[in-house]
């Protein structure tokens, strides 16, 4: 699909980052499916990303994309923006005494080794979550018995209007894989916290989780992670393999035979085949215990067919 170019709405804004049209996204989830992005931003720094969205006409839409692990790209692209943070700007990590402070591009496993290699425990957690540090943030991800609001000490985060927001931890309002800030915060940098421990130890600890990973997820799978929420008191692959589930394939698409939350993309599945095999347990497992699983999944943009706003000029920058 290819849709309005929308980079004359900015032309006269000084933005330095890059912009895209049309630049398809399959390439860089992890499910290697799904659309174009109608405009890809990839913005220099903080105060960059601040003048862009101050430039953005409000009726766009905008969706933020980390590493797009737990992230699903529908067929038909995603219209408005879609702002990816990368390089040096919001990828570099820092140490002081216990604290880490990276940019929010920094890989979740990226921390944990620089905690590891600096002495810090508590951090050794992130070594299992398959993200970012934005997308950690905004879902308070977790594993292994640690969560991100059990470290963060405060945040940055940019909103709607390009002001620039200094956060700490209570003002995420964190619970199971939710924090409470606005949807339009996009988050550029984090402070985490740990305690004094010993290198080899914290090392050891995160090869025990690559272990437990390999023999329990299909992490060399294209996959998004865990495909549902667990609900209270309730574990969402236990629902799906009691609703008989586990290794169900719809088109090119399957719940993994070792995980039973995890779909896969055996090769040639589109987003559609993805979301209808989500659908579908979802279905059935309400049917077989009444529980309604929520996605975890992070599904973004149109189905391929289905008609999208055309931006118009930069005067106005109205949508038709």
């Amino acid at each position: 699909m290819t849709f309005p170019d929308l980079t004359p709405l900015f032309e006269g804004a000084g933005i330095r980052g890059r912009l895209e049209p049309n630049r398809p996204l399959a390439d860089v989830t992890w499910f290697r499916v799904g659309g174009p992005a109608q405009l890809l931003f990839s913005p220099a720094d903080e105060a960059d990303l601040a003048a862009f969205m101050k430039a953005l006409p409000k009726d766009v839409p905008v969706h933020v994309l980390g590493l797009a692990s737990n992230t699903l790209v529908r067929d038909g692209g995603v219209p408005g923006v879609v702002i990816r943070l990368g390089g040096r700007a919001f990828g570099e990590v820092n140490v002081s005494g216990m604290r880490v402070t990276a940019g929010t591009a920094l890989p979740d496993v990226k921390l944990a080794r620089a905690a590891a290699d600096a002495s810090i425990a508590g951090l050794a957690f992130f070594r299992g979550i398959p993200g970012a540090l934005g997308g950690a943030l905004r879902m308070n991800a977790g594993a292994y018995g640690g969560e991100t609001k059990d470290v963060l000490i405060a945040a940055r985060a940019v909103d709607r209007a390009g002001t620039i927001h200094v956060l700490t931890n209570a003002d995420f309002g964190f619970s199971y894989r939710h924090s409470g800030l606005p949807d339009d915060f996009i988050f550029t940098e984090a402070t985490f916290e740990g305690t004094p421990g010993d290198r080899d130890a914290i090392l050891a600890e995160m090869d025990g989780i690559t272990s437990r990973r390999e023999e329990t997820q299909p992490i060399k799978s294209r996959t998004g992670g865990s495909t549902f929420k667990n609900p209270p008191g309730e574990k969402a692959w236990q629902l799906v393999d009691r609703a008989g589930c586990r290794g169900l394939v719809v088109g090119g698409a399957q719940m993994s035979e070792l995980h039973a939350n995890f779909m896969l993309n055996l090769g040639e599945a589109t987003a559609d085949d993805l979301e209808r095999l989500g659908e579908t347990v979802r279905g059935r497992v309400l049917a077989a215990t009444g529980i309604a699983l929520e996605w975890e999944i992070k599904r973004i943009g149109v189905p391929a067919g289905d008609a999208v706003p055309a931006f118009m000029g930069a005067d106005t920058g109205e949508a038709a």
